[in-house]
Parts: structure tokens; C-alpha cells; sequence
């Protein structure tokens, strides 16, 4: 049970029971499109009268449209409800260590175009290559729909309230507002969330239908390491919006210095730029190792391949990232007892090296035989979750519940 907050609530009106029922019936359309009038008064168990009220407030903003009829048995034929995504499209840019992509969609996450560059350290001169690149994009591939927002993923820790990014040592970025800029750069409205939490987003809302995303914790493994937390249908912040960075848990006091400043930080050993750096005899936190690491032509697909085809050292150097993958994943285990892991990140294309030392270390270090059990769900490489994550900070809000108290 929730207790409200007597300091910051919410208060009902004569028209939440109506907001309510309204985003619900939003919901199951999204759920189970095509679905009929008829069909939802059966789901929701109310009248044909009131759902036809909801449904036609939701055709008349162009949140859902009318599809095709279908054939009954008997009666008139229905015609179909889905949601409306092809015309209303999102601009969304996962912004990483060394490459940042750029992806215009739809509001169902399906690609109408990708560019990627090398990422600008420079926060201007990132929103100066991000409002060029924008522009053209519209101005090539807008001309059917409409642009609904732009959501922008980073590395590091996110103020949601202010937009600001407190801190991302991937990026060198310290308390930077690099939202407000880019909204009156390209004319749009900006949402800006930190790659788990966006990944955690888009699992609920572009993720496989039915699947039940009530508690979860998403871990990204990228050029840094962080957990969205999803408790209750609910994405999990803090205080000070800044909850998840378990990728800065310390796993060795030993360990290598991280792009943070401290030593043998999770992320220290288990980072796409740790896989790498260790691989190649590179300290992680030196000024000189992103330049080696853009001057090498070793990538972490290559790395893989290398592991695959007999190259031990390569071998080793994933086991070893698998084995702090499955400790820092047990920490989030004991401490949390999610009903499921989503891993997403390029290691996931290495899953069948990995996932013995990640289950092994998760069986050794669980405190009960259920807690070891917790499914671990790698996801597919061939979607890019951050992208997702981003078009989900436009997608959420409009089927989010209302907050009440």
C-alpha cells in the first residue's frame, strides 16, 4: 500500500474516474489491437454506452483510429480500434562514449531513418550537430506526419525535474543543460533520461505484449554499466533522481580505476570500454585511452568473433566480464529480489560465452534457491534498447496513469 504524501498529492476531481477509465481503455487497445467496441465493455465490464463516450474523445484527439470491419456470427460487423503511431513520428539519439546515433520513428519505435557520428564532448557543439542533423531529417522524411518530440539518451545521471545531466564521466559532463538548449535549437519539445531508465521504459511501453513489466530491473551494459529499477509499474528515481548508478558499486577495492575517479567500480570491469580496455592492456581511466580505443580497429562484435575463433586471450577477457556481469547482477538480486533481469548491450551477443560465469556467480552468491532462480533475459542485439528508450520518453507519458494523491 502507498501511503500519500500530505506535502505533494494530487487531488481528485469529477472528471479522474472519467481520466482513469479513459487511459485504461487507451491501454488495452494498445494491448490487444484490433480490438472492438464490443470487446472492450467485455475487458473493462462496463456499458457499450460509456466505452463508445471514451472511445470517441481518443478518435477525436487521433490517439487511436478505426480500422477494418470484420465478420460475426450474427449482429453487425465491428469495426477495429488501433493505436495511431505511422503518422506521428519521434525523433530519438542515444549519445555514447565515442558514436552518438540519431533515429526517426514512428510512436511504435519502427525506423524511417539512422544517421551516427562521432560524439561532440563539447556540449554546445553537440547541440549544434544534433539541431543540423535534425533539421535535415524532418525536412527529408516529415513530410507524412507530424513530429511529436525528441528523447535523448546519455550515459550518466539525469535530473529529471531540471533536464540538466549532473554527472556522466563517459562524457566529461558535469551539471549540463543540454535540454533546454536542444528544445529551442530544433524548435521541439526535449525529454532527456539516462539509458536504463529509458531502457527500463521502453520494456514496459514498446516491449512484447502481455509480458508482465510490473517488477523488473533492467541493466544496460554499455560504455557504462546502470540499472533502471521498476517497482510496481513504477520507474524507481531517489531523492535526487539519480537511483540505479549500481555500476559504481566498488566489486574490488583492487580494481581499476574507473572513468568516476574510484577503484574497481562494477562498471570498471564489465563496460563495453572495460571489455576492451583489458583486452588491449589499457588503463580504463587514462586521458590517452579514448584515442586508443577510436584508433583501434578492435570493436567489442570483433572481440567476440575473436573469442569464437580460437583467440584465448579474447576468451579470457570475456569470461572475465561475465563473471563481474553475474556479481554485480547477484547484488541486485540479494538487494532487490526483481522477478526478472533484462541485460541489454552489445555483450548479449556473447551470451552463450557469458551466461555460465553469470549464473554460476548468481548461484553462489544468492541468499535463497528462489532468488538464484530470477530469470536473467538477455535482449535481442539486433534492436538497439537505447534508441527504444529514448522514442519511450515520448510514448510513456501518453499512456501513463494519471497520478492521483
Amino acid at each position: 500500500m502507498r501511503k500519500i504524501n500530505v506535502r505533494n498529492f494530487t487531488l481528485a476531481t469529477r472528471s479522474t474516474s472519467r481520466e482513469i477509465n479513459r487511459q485504461i481503455l487507451l491501454n488495452l487497445v494498445r494491448e490487444h489491437q484490433p480490438i472492438s467496441r464490443a470487446d472492450l465493455a467485455r475487458r473493462m465490464n462496463i456499458g457499450r454506452g460509456r466505452v463508445t463516450a471514451l472511445v470517441n474523445e481518443l478518435l477525436e484527439e487521433g490517439a487511436i483510429y478505426e480500422g477494418a470491419t470484420v465478420d460475426t456470427a450474427r449482429g453487425r460487423k465491428p469495426q477495429m480500434l488501433h493505436i495511431r503511431t505511422q503518422d506521428r513520428l519521434v525523433l530519438a539519439a542515444d549519445v555514447r562514449f565515442s558514436r552518438t546515433y540519431l533515429m526517426l520513428s514512428d510512436f511504435a519505435g519502427t525506423q524511417i531513418a539512422l544517421e551516427t557520428f562521432p560524439t561532440q564532448v563539447d556540449p554546445a557543439k553537440m547541440v549544434e550537430e544534433l539541431a543540423t542533423r535534425v533539421e535535415r531529417l524532418l525536412r527529408n522524411y516529415c513530410s507524412g506526419g507530424e513530429c511529436e518530440g525528441f528523447g535523448l539518451v546519455v550515459p550518466g545521471m539525469v535530473d529529471q525535474r531540471t533536464g540538466r545531466v549532473l554527472n556522466s564521466p563517459q562524457l566529461g559532463w558535469r551539471d549540463v543543460d543540454i535540454r533546454d538548449q536542444l528544445a529551442a535549437a530544433t524548435g521541439l519539445t526535449v525529454q532527456i533520461e539516462n539509458a536504463p531508465i529509458a531502457c527500463a521504459l521502453a520494456q514496459m511501453w514498446l516491449g512484447q505484449r502481455g509480458a508482465d513489466t510490473g517488477d523488473f530491473v533492467y541493466v544496460t551494459v554499455g560504455d557504462g554499466v546502470g540499472a533502471g529499477v521498476v517497482v510496481n509499474g513504477q520507474v524507481v528515481r531517489g531523492h535526487s533522481h539519480t537511483a540505479g548508478e549500481f555500476g559504481h558499486v566498488p566489486m574490488n577495492p583492487e580494481g581499476p580505476r574507473c572513468l568516476c575517479g574510484a577503484r574497481g567500480c562494477w562498471e570498471a570491469h564489465t563496460s563495453n570500454l572495460a571489455t576492451l580496455s583489458r583486452y588491449l592492456g589499457l588503463e580504463l581511466a587514462s586521458p590517452r585511452t579514448r584515442q586508443a580505443l577510436e584508433d583501434s580497429s578492435v570493436t567489442l562484435d570483433g572481440l567476440i568473433t575473436l573469442a569464437r575463433t580460437g583467440d584465448e586471450k579474447a576468451r579470457a577477457t570475456l569470461d572475465e566480464t561475465g563473471r563481474y556481469l553475474g556479481r554485480g547482477l547477484a547484488m541486485i538480486v540479494n538487494a532487490l529480489n526483481p522477478s526478472r533481469i533484462f541485460i541489454g548491450g552489445e555483450v548479449t551477443a556473447a551470451w552463450d560465452i557469458i551466461e555460465p560465469w553469470v549464473r554460476a556467480e548468481i548461484a553462489e552468491r544468492a541468499l535463497t534457491p528462489a532468488a538464484a532462480a530470477t530469470p536473467i533475459i538477455p535482449e535481442q542485439t539486433v534492436v538497439n534498447p537505447r534508441l527504444r528508450g529514448a522514442i519511450a520518453l515520448l510514448a510513456a507519458p501518453v499512456f501513463a496513469a494519471p497520478e492521483i494523491a
